[in-house]
């Protein structure tokens, strides 16, 4: 097998009838007995949703849209991996490999695409240009599903790293998100020669003994923060990381029920004042989560936590990270410590700053704002 095919996105017409008539026929709870979030997506705006989505929404005009770019998938390690690879113009470019989570995908990363490689067109300078590679992860979009279990975040690191030496990138950088910031993150403590600098938006360094001891202002907000987001936002985890399949089956059978499931990791975890649709377009939120359902992708995308946190998973102790590192912080990240946490693991960090505005999926969320840290980051990296 040629390990790099070309990749076009072609969803039979018969599947978007199928959806349409999943959604229009979908049988739903009755409403919730609160006025707000707290029991999940509130009914009255799910139901407008997805009728819009029945009835309005153009799968076609994305799909249209993903087919301008470059699509190739690579075979590495026994899995066809799906990803887009934007080549700039600019003969200076340096290679960025792109990495999301869940519940993101590609999807995270198109607004940004023109302005990293074509630069001098976005108010950038042709220093500035990167050619990008965004993979899906294994189980994720168009990428193959694992059949046997040991897909877990190192492995795929390695993975993404044959990646980029196959595509010719002897040198690259990379940057990641939620699941890939944990890949960027193994990508560095692997350190195989190739990635030459590392950056997150998703910082996980765990509070330090002396913030848990005596904290400051700064780590006493976080600290409050974790504590909430274990109390009434963890669910999700727990489920996915310890019984992915039975969640799979409503998942793969329920249109309504996958993109519920989405939809409130949104609603949460953006910087959007009380609504998603205040940050990011309906269309742009549909598009994400026909990633998951037109791949049927609920089951294998949510195996990534089982693989990493369910409680036969023994742990090692966590390595550093000693390449060139830079963090971004958005104000509704909630993961992000101060400094100081991170410091402990990417000892050579760089690069740090911490915005007004953004949340979780920054890249999406606030394009802008990401396209300038990611040349702010770059800027300050060794050449």
């Amino acid at each position: 097998m040629t390990e790099i095919q070309p990749f076009t996105i072609d969803i039979p017409p018969a599947e978007i009838e199928d959806l349409k008539t999943r959604l229009t026929k979908a049988r739903w709870p009755e409403v919730e007995p609160v006025d707000d979030w707290s029991q999940g997506v509130p009914i009255s705006y799910h139901q407008e949703f997805c009728q819009y989505w029945a009835n309005e929404y153009d799968w076609f005009d994305t799909q249209d849209r993903l087919n301008q770019y470059t699509q190739h998938t690579a075979h590495l390690d026994g899995l066809n991996i799906h990803f887009l690879h934007v080549r700039s113009s600019h003969s200076t470019a340096r290679a960025l490999l792109l990495t999301h989570g869940w519940p993101g995908s590609i999807i995270e990363f198109l607004k940004i695409i023109g302005p990293l490689t074509e630069p001098t067109k976005f108010g950038g300078n042709a220093e500035d240009a990167c050619h990008i590679i965004c993979p899906s992860l294994p189980g994720f979009g168009f990428s193959d599903k694992p059949t046997k279990p040991g897909w877990d975040v190192p492995r795929i690191a390695t993975a993404w790293d044959n990646l980029m030496v196959l595509l010719g990138y002897d040198r690259y950088y990379a940057q990641g998100g939620d699941w890939g910031s944990g890949v960027t993150t193994a990508i560095g403590i692997q350190n195989k020669g190739h990635c030459q600098g590392v950056h997150v938006n998703m910082p996980t360094a765990g509070p330090t003994k002396e913030a848990l001891k005596n904290p400051t202002a700064a780590d006493q907000r976080i600290l409050d923060r974790i504590a909430k987001f274990s109390a009434w936002g963890a669910g999700y985890h727990k489920q996915q990381s310890t019984r992915p399949q039975t969640l799979g089956y409503g998942l793969a059978d329920s249109p309504v029920g996958q993109s519920a499931w989405i939809l409130e990791k949104f609603y949460a975890w953006t910087d959007c004042d009380g609504h998603p649709e205040n940050v990011l377009g309906r269309d742009e939120l549909i598009d994400n989560i026909m990633f998951y359902w037109l791949t049927n992708s609920g089951a294998s995308s949510a195996r990534l936590y089982w693989e990493t946190f369910n409680p036969t998973v023994v742990h090692a102790k966590p390595e550093k990270v000693t390449l060139p590192a830079g963090v971004s912080v958005f104000p509704e990240e909630t993961m992000a410590g101060p400094r100081s946490w991170s410091e402990r693991g990417y000892t050579n960090l760089i690069y740090w700053n911490e915005l007004d505005k953004g949340g979780h999926f920054a890249a999406f969320e606030q394009p802008e704002l990401f396209v300038q840290e990611m040349r702010n980051w770059l800027r300050v990296l060794p050449q």
